[in-house]
């Protein structure tokens, strides 16, 4: 599978995105690309151990305590390039289709270990951006 394949697979099988490193500030591009989500009929799930609640929706700390409440199909990350493998560790312990980093976060040894695990991988692009321009 390349990139555009798993875009288009993810844009039309997911509907649940846990969003790590969502923040509650709406200025910033986290907050932004949810929102859109949201309003596109996505369900947003956040993941912020610093936040109890953004865009209406209960946020938990870490997607390993979100997957024993709700069904994850796509981790959307916006955390540093450097702390993703953990990310994708956890992305793959619960049962997720799909991880996407989003625009400038990439990690070879993380996107890797997912698409070895079975999970769609797309990396440096913007979910928002990708859905808009479908």
């Amino acid at each position: 599978m390349n990139q555009t394949d798993d875009i288009e697979h993810i844009l039309q099988q997911c509907r649940t995105v846990a969003v790590v490193g969502l923040s509650p500030k709406p200025h910033r591009a986290s907050f932004d690309v949810s929102r859109y989500m949201q309003a596109q009929g996505w369900r947003i799930i956040p993941i912020n151990p610093a936040a109890t609640e953004v865009l209406g929706e209960k946020s938990y700390p870490t997607l390993t305590e979100a997957a024993r409440h709700e069904r994850i199909e796509l981790v959307n990350v916006f955390r540093n390039s450097a702390d993703v493998p953990p990310v994708a560790r956890e992305a793959i312990a619960i049962g997720a289709q799909a991880l996407w980093l989003q625009s400038g976060i990439e990690n070879a040894e993380a996107a890797a270990m997912a698409r070895a695990a079975g999970l769609r991988v797309v990396q440096n692009k913007c979910l928002m951006m990708a859905h808009a321009a479908r």
